[in-house]
């Protein structure tokens, strides 16, 4: 049987994706070792400055050390973007493939064949190789963006939103809870206007209302939430739901009226806390924001305004992002950047408040006893066991690190409570009590 390494790199997004071509590659066994493989895939990101040097890196690691005879392909938004250029210098890759084809790999593999399709590629009925997990899954929602933010390049390379019909989401949940999965998280570029190019406007809320209806889903959670098409009836809806948890994923990138307009974002800073506020009244709320720093046209004022209201406000996680400078976007052709020491000053100041604020939400679970998902050993040792609050998204919020139980027979996947006893670092500490 021959032998597939995969390297899937970026977002959830680009995993669903990767998790397709494993579905139509099912013939080869996986392996973690790229020496033995017969084929190499690497799904890259192309997103940001830091991300494509992440993917290249990645395509010369291993090209540096796969066998005589291996394919190596090199797929995703990385390859869309830059296709001409990288066909021409990137001799290490066998097949370029970028974000139209994942469902086609399997042909050109055996073709070997580059393909570029003009269509994004959107999952429809395709069947997936699920990875990382025995009971949650992701589930994409849409693909491309009808939103024109200054700073990202994203829809010169996916295209407009095109959502998944309604019908076929609920299919795949079906199909996902008979096979034991039971947590999910639905993702896209911009989950908040989901149905809109269809013409609905409350697209997440119908969506809600018929998850709500699968037998099998214990749990499932909303990501990317895009202010200016989130809704006040959207955060009842969650708040409301049986099934959904209050997670509430909403990148703001900055707070000061001045700057969002500056970066297109259709909002202005008192409909944004508005926004904000609402969802941290929702009970036992989970909030996660992304912060851009530096992007052209940031005064010391506007950025005075960001470092106060972050202050302020208890986010529970804040990803932090340097601004980078993207060919194809608005921001690019700009005139008034920001120095790199003055955009570094400005992250290590913020990332003292991020970590503060992670720190706090952490300890408000001391002493507590939370519901979550048992995962299996944890890599921190062999003598802990690691879990995932069931509010929680997978990887990125946290670990529960369990030390002590009560519980004799435990099974990976199920859900259970934990007592937190303590916090140590970034991490949560407790015994598992019950299921």
């Amino acid at each position: 049987m021959k032998k597939l390494h995969v390297v899937s790199l970026g977002c959830t997004k680009n995993l669903v994706d990767t998790e397709v071509m494993l579905g139509k590659l099912q013939e080869y066994a996986l392996t973690q070792n790229p020496q033995e493989a017969d084929l190499i895939i690497v799904n890259t990101c192309g997103f940001i400055g830091p991300a494509k040097e992440e993917s290249l890196q990645t395509i010369f690691e291993l090209h540096s050390v796969r066998k005589k005879d291996s394919l190596l392909v090199m797929a995703g938004c990385l390859s869309e973007r830059y296709k001409e250029e990288l066909q021409k210098e990137l001799k290490e890759v066998d097949i370029f493939t970028g974000v139209g084809d994942y469902a086609k790999i399997d042909k050109l593999i055996e073709k070997k064949k580059s393909s570029f399709s003009d269509q994004v590629y959107l999952i429809r009925n395709e069947e997936r190789l699920i990875t990382g997990s025995n009971y949650h899954a992701y589930i994409k929602l849409s693909e491309g963006c009808n939103q024109r933010c200054s700073f990202c390049a994203i829809p010169s390379f996916k295209g407009r939103l095109q959502s998944r019909p309604l019908e076929n989401i609920t299919q795949e949940i079906k199909n996902l809870t008979a096979k034991g999965y039971k947590d999910f998280t639905f993702v896209s570029q911009d989950s908040s206007s989901y149905l809109r190019d269809q013409g609905i406007a409350d697209g997440l809320v119908r969506l809600i209302e018929e998850v709500e209806k699968i037998e099998g889903v214990q749990s499932a959670r909303i990501l990317y939430l895009y202010p200016s098409t989130t809704s006040m009836h959207l955060i009842d809806t969650i708040a409301a739901s049986q099934k959904f948890v209050n997670y509430f994923e909403m990148p703001i990138q900055h707070i000061s009226d001045r700057m969002l307009k500056i970066m297109r974002r259709g909002i202005g800073s008192a409909k944004t806390k508005e926004l904000l506020y609402a969802m941290r009244e929702a009970p036992e709320s989970f909030l996660r924001t992304s912060i851009i720093v530096g992007h052209p046209g940031e005064s010391e004022e506007d950025f005075a305004q960001l470092v106060t209201f972050l202050e302020e406000f208890d986010f529970d996680r804040i990803n932090l992002f340097a601004y980078s400078d993207e060919e194809g976007t608005s921001a690019y052709e700009f005139n008034d950047k920001i120095p790199q020491h003055i955009i570094d000053e400005r992250l290590a100041i913020l990332d003292t408040i991020v970590k503060e604020k992670t720190q706090k939400s952490l300890e408000n679970d001391r002493d507590k006893t939370v519901e979550a998902y048992l995962d299996g050993t944890s890599e921190e040792s062999d003598l802990l066991l690691s879990a995932r609050k069931k509010i929680w998204a997978p990887e990125v919020d946290g670990e529960i690190l369990i030390n002590d139980s009560q519980v004799d027979k435990i099974s990976i996947g199920e859900l259970y409570k934990i007592h937190i006893n303590e916090v140590v670092g970034d991490k949560l500490v407790g015994t598992l009590v019950s299921g």
